[in-house]
């Protein structure tokens, strides 16, 4: 669409303030006009529906897109776990996210293909492989394989889990062949791991020296450290090494918030995935033994979530879904909402992640200037939340202007 305007919808344009009827103008992939309408260009007629911005999630893993443990023993082949990554970044942007931070499991010709058109999917920014201790968490081998060779199980260009560091110097190393392959992004595991055998979430993983050497190289590059943190000494460790972001924050204190919210450290709750491991844990291909390891993991992250808001902490949303159901990811939102309020959800999966993700102007809000991201939802999400998590209900997808799904 060169030029375009969609009229008639109600739009929830991201920034918490309450819904209003107007029209929206695009010109070459992005907002020019909100409001009323010019007579020039193609007329989208969006009567009865409700706009958002395209939704963001700031935990995927596309390169999960097949049973975990059969991915890792060589059990599926690449076509077929390429088909799979494929199927679920059409999915991710088929149920409203027009953007995705992967944060660990994709290597960097996957976000290159998704760029050039050639796979439908969201915009992704990615991590490339998650900076794992050795013997920590992102380590899917088995106990008798040997280091070295977990690297065999990547295959280069289009998944990559995890790389392995032993000391501060391994680390440093790994993170500069990360960013050579690509990632815009680092994200470290500084505590145990739900998905994992050979850790507890109530280990600490890096030193605090080795955390700022991963710091250090992503400020070198105009970018942050992200971190899987459960516990609250590993999320303080990383806080004092200089990371800008945690992913799950499962028992997070008040004193812990306290520090995060001086730091301006966001968090990044992941409800989604505690349901789908508590019922589903086979069709993720894990072993059911990982639905112990998640047991109270969902009432503790609701009071961390509970926790961090009365600090102040900016707060986003990711689902962190894995293996093959990843269609639903706006369960996410739905979960939040029962939580907070619908509207508090959706301005986290737009305006406050496209904040974390460093894309704050450009995308997350429907406003003059931006990107045209934008879904078109049959009834209005922020009255009935359930709404977001069918992507049926998302029946036109707009994607830096270009409708990618329709459904009307």
């Amino acid at each position: 669409m060169g030029r375009s305007q969609v009229v008639g919808a109600t739009v929830v344009d991201g920034s918490g303030r309450d819904p209003v009827d107007v029209d929206v103008s695009i010109e070459d992939g992005h907002i020019t006009q909100v409001g009323a309408a010019g007579a020039r260009g193609e007329r989208l007629d969006a009567g009865g529906l409700t706009m958002t911005p395209g939704l963001i999630d700031a935990h995927v893993h596309l390169g999960l897109s097949s049973p975990i443990q059969p991915q890792f023993s060589f059990r599926i082949s690449a076509a077929e776990l390429a088909a799979d990554i494929f199927a679920t970044a059409g999915a991710t942007l088929d149920a409203g996210f027009t953007t995705v931070r992967d944060t660990g499991g994709v290597d960097g010709g996957l976000v290159t293909t998704i760029a050039k058109g050639k796979v439908r999917g969201p915009r992704v920014l990615s991590c490339g492989p998650v900076q794992c201790q050795i013997g920590g968490h992102g380590y899917y081998g088995a106990e008798w394989e040997p280091t070295e060779l977990w690297s065999s199980h990547h295959l280069p260009g289009l998944c990559a889990l995890s790389m392995m560091s032993g000391n501060a110097d391994e680390l440093r190393r790994n993170v500069r062949e990360a960013f050579r392959r690509g990632a815009s992004f680092l994200k470290l595991c500084v505590t145990g791991g739900v998905v994992g055998a050979h850790d507890r979430l109530t280990d600490t993983q890096f030193t605090v020296e080795e955390i700022a050497v991963a710091v250090q190289e992503a400020a070198a590059r105009g970018t942050y450290v992200t971190v899987h943190a459960h516990n609250n000494e590993g999320i303080r460790n990383a806080v004092e090494a200089g990371a800008r972001c945690v992913e799950h924050g499962t028992d997070l204190d008040e004193p812990t918030a306290t520090l995060m919210a001086a730091h301006d450290v966001a968090l990044v709750p992941t409800f989604a995935v505690v349901e789908q491991l508590l019922h589903d844990t086979a069709g993720a291909g894990l072993d059911e033994s990982t639905r112990d390891r998640v047991l109270g993991v969902r009432e503790r992250m609701t009071e961390a979530l509970a926790v961090a808001k009365a600090a102040g902490v900016r707060i986003g949303l990711g689902s962190d879904l894995i293996g093959p159901a990843q269609d639903r990811r706006g369960e996410e939102l739905r979960l939040r909402a029962k939580l907070e309020t619908p509207m508090d959800a959706l301005v986290a999966a737009t305006k406050t992640n496209a904040e974390i993700l460093g894309l704050s102007g450009q995308v997350g809000v429907i406003a003059p200037g931006v990107r045209a991201d934008l879904v078109l939802w049959n009834g209005n999400p922020v009255e009935d939340p359930e709404l977001f998590a069918d992507p049926a209900n998302a029946v036109l997808v707009i994607q830096a202007g270009r409708v990618v799904k329709d459904l009307r």
